[in-house]
C-alpha cells in the first residue's frame, strides 16, 4: 500500500513563515496603538495586507493537509481537518493528469485526479511524500484514463 502524506519540512517552513507574519502584524498594531511613528496610510495599508497574506497561507496549509493511500485497486483520501475519509475503487477514476513545470532548475509536478462522484484532489511532489510511487501506481492501474498533455 502506498501512503502519501504531507512532508513535515514543508509544513514546518510554512508554520515558521506564518509565525513571522503574525509577529509582524502584532508589532505593527502595537506600534500603532502606542507610538504611531509612521503615517496613518502605512498602518491602513500594511495591517490588512499582512492579514490577507496570513489568511491565504492558512487556507493553503489547511487545503493541502491530506493523506492519500493507494493499493489493492483502491484509493483512500483522508482529510483530517474536515473529518472526511472516502474510499474509491480504481475504476471510479474518471481522469488524472500530471503537470510538470521547471522553475529555478527544479522540476515541480502536480497530480490531479478526478473521480466519478465529481470529487477531485491535487497533490504535488514538493508537498507530499511517495508522490512518484503514487503516479506509477496510477499509470499501471488507470493508465488509459490519463489526460494527454498538450
Amino acid at each position: 500500500m502506498i501512503h502519501c502524506k504531507p512532508k513535515p519540512n514543508t509544513y514546518f517552513a510554512l508554520s515558521l513563515v506564518l509565525l513571522i507574519l503574525i509577529s509582524g502584524l502584532i508589532y505593527i498594531l502595537n506600534e500603532f496603538a502606542t507610538t504611531r511613528s509612521f503615517g496613518l496610510f502605512f498602518y491602513l495599508f500594511s495591517a490588512p495586507l499582512i492579514t490577507v497574506v496570513i489568511l491565504m497561507l492558512l487556507v493553503k496549509m489547511m487545503a493541502g493537509f491530506k493523506f492519500i493511500s493507494a493499493g489493492k485497486d483502491k484509493i483512500i483520501t483522508r482529510l483530517p481537518l474536515r473529518g472526511q475519509t472516502k474510499t474509491y475503487q480504481i475504476d471510479e477514476v474518471l481522469a488524472w493528469e500530471e503537470q510538470k513545470v521547471i522553475a529555478n532548475k527544479k522540476e515541480f509536478k502536480q497530480l490531479t485526479v478526478a473521480f466519478a462522484d465529481k470529487n477531485s484532489f491535487s497533490m504535488s511532489n514538493h508537498e507530499h511524500q511517495n508522490y512518484e510511487e503514487f503516479v506509477s501506481y496510477l499509470s499501471k492501474k488507470a493508465g488509459k484514463k490519463k489526460v494527454k498533455s498538450r
